[in-house]
């Protein structure tokens, strides 16, 4: 199959020239396939966090997160997508220097497939584009025919006005060079330089790279910014059937080699777009998409007590290529993007979630427009602190609860955010010091000591917000109506309820959310339901207080 898309990519001369180098690579990295990963499940539980995100000051932080991971998240937490631990030079970690190293501040590799035993291991493959630092970069300027046509020049006359932009920062950035200044294509900042995929040799290198990831355990591959691989002049350069062909590529090599490990693709943008890049049952993509409008619904239904937007969404979802599905996700290292919201909700709701932010001490990124207008495009700050403004303490406890209970309870895996796992709050001091805004939600413990105590007294915030994520996904784990591919369907009730019932005739589970202030009473659907988590039933009525859920079973 991958001989097919590569004569489709480059035409049959070219694929004839490559082929053979693209076998010799799957041969080096077959063992690879004898991995024992097991099939997707409920269990299945993510969580997402930096290198070095639990520090002691002594041992290493990749290994201090291996300790952290088995003292205080097995066996809840099966899985842990561990953000860019190679050397890098900006956006923590994005801007990779060297795709074959982890950076010596973390750890070695030792370190890295440590954190693969008994756990899915997700890491970034960044391949959109490379540190300006790097080697490869570097060679590039200096004229190394190695690297040669390695990153994408832009010529001075070309069109790029339909470029869709994902940051207000120059498309086109001049680098001196071996031979003149070099226009070249920054999608996401000047340190951040874009491959070119038109050289075969760009495309051979990353498949060497990705399989290396796979033979040091990783299990998961995040395809990250993956949308804008692939540009051709006056057009938008997003999802391009040159990007598509790429990814099928990818899959198609790893389907030889290792077929039990997962590609996700990271594509912030709507969600007809998103699922794109699950395929189309003929062609293999990823297996798995984050649900990206997930998390500014979640929080329009929050700030309102009405879920009206949120349900109409869910329940428009179709069905997804066979096994296939998604990432559910309310934050992450990026804060919480409201691009994927339009459309969903009017721009003045976008605008309001954007004025929250600020208003919770936040910040917000925003894109430039094809008519130069500027628009929200995420938000920077915690999810807690974001469900806090205007709240107490007690009350944004509830209501980070409760949007994770319906995370939870949805079709797909769910992936939980390192902060959102302690409650955290922005982190003003790091972003003082980085002057990056996107820093509020990054802040690393430095003492993890520190953190251990915390969450071991009962009384504090983020004990209370770690044991009862811990509690949900126990109760989650247990019941085979939350596997990921399970059936979902959303079923009517008052405007400040989700009501989700998963599973199927054997095995059903109804997840209720009630994202209002107010106490509701909910008739339960006819049959008979036992209490799984948070429930207070009287005659067929569910009794919810404001900002809280329950899980219930058939019987």
């Amino acid at each position: 199959m991958w001989r097919a898309i590569l004569d489709e990519i480059y035409g049959d001369d070219t694929a004839d020239a490559v082929a053979p180098r693209v076998a010799e690579l799957l041969n080096r990295f077959r063992s690879a396939a004898t991995l024992a990963v097991p099939p997707l499940s409920e269990r299945d539980a993510w969580l997402i966090t930096y290198a070095d995100q639990f520090q002691d000051g002594v041992r290493s932080p990749l290994r201090v997160l291996g300790e952290f991971l088995d003292v205080h998240t097995r066996p809840w937490i099966t899985g842990v997508h561990v953000l860019p631990f190679y050397p890098w030079s900006s956006d923590d970690g994005f801007a990779v220097k060297d795709y074959h190293a982890v950076d010596d501040a973390y750890g070695e590799w030792s370190d890295v497939t440590a954190l693969a035993r008994g756990r899915r291991l997700m890491v970034d493959g960044v391949i959109n584009h490379m540190s300006a630092e790097s080697g490869w970069f570097r060679r590039f300027l200096d004229g190394d025919s190695r690297f040669a046509g390695y990153f994408r020049d832009v010529a001075p006359d070309a069109d790029v006005s339909k470029t869709m932009r994902p940051r207000t920062s120059p498309l086109v950035t001049q680098f001196p060079s071996a031979d003149g200044a070099r226009r070249l294509w920054t999608t996401f900042s000047s340190d951040q330089v874009d491959l070119d995929y038109r050289n075969p040799e760009v495309l051979l290198s990353v498949l060497d790279v990705l399989l290396e990831y796979v033979g040091r355990g990783a299990t998961v591959l995040r395809l990250d910014a993956v949308g804008f691989l692939w540009k051709v002049e006056g057009t938008p350069s997003i999802h391009l059937p040159g990007t598509h062909a790429i990814i099928q590529f990818l899959r198609a090599c790893l389907d030889e080699v290792a077929p039990n490990v997962i590609i996700v693709t990271e594509t912030n943008v709507p969600h007809a777009e998103n699922i794109s890049y699950l395929g189309d049952g003929s062609r293999r993509e990823a297996q798995l998409v984050y649900q990206f409008p997930l998390a500014p619904l979640v929080l329009d239904a929050l700030v309102r007590g009405d879920t009206t937007a949120l349900v109409e969404w869910l329940s428009s979802l179709g069905a997804l290529v066979p096994g296939t599905s998604f990432l559910n996700f309310l934050a992450s290292h990026d804060g919480v993007g409201v691009r994927p919201a339009e459309g969903l909700i009017p721009q003045e709701r976008i605008q309001a979630l954007a004025d929250l932010v600020k208003e919770a001490g936040g910040a917000v990124g925003e894109r430039t427009l094809a008519d130069g207008s500027v628009v929200p495009y995420e938000l920077n700050g915690t999810w807690f602190d974001l469900v806090a403004v205007r709240h107490t303490e007690e009350e944004a406890i509830r209501r980070h609860l409760v949007a994770h209970a319906v995370m939870l309870g949805l079709a797909g895996v769910p992936l939980v955010y390192v902060h959102s796992l302690f409650g955290s709050s922005n982190d003003l001091d790091g972003t003082r010091k980085t002057g990056r805004s996107r820093s509020l939600n990054r802040r690393r413990f430095d003492d993890v000591a520190l953190l251990e105590a915390e969450i071991a007294d009962p009384s504090t915030r983020a004990a209370r917000v770690y044991s009862g994520i811990q509690a949900m996904i126990t109760t989650r784990a247990a019941h085979s109506a939350f596997h990921p591919l399970s059936p979902q369907r959303v079923l009517d009730a008052p405007s400040e309820l989700l009501v989700i019932e998963r599973g199927s005739a054997s095995a059903r589970v109804l997840v209720v959310g009630n994202l209002s202030g107010a106490e509701v009473c909910y008739d339960l659907p006819g049959e008979d339901w036992a209490p799984m988590a948070g429930c207070e039933l009287a005659g067929g009525k569910l009794i919810l207080p404001g900002w809280s859920s329950s899980w219930l079973r058939s019987v």
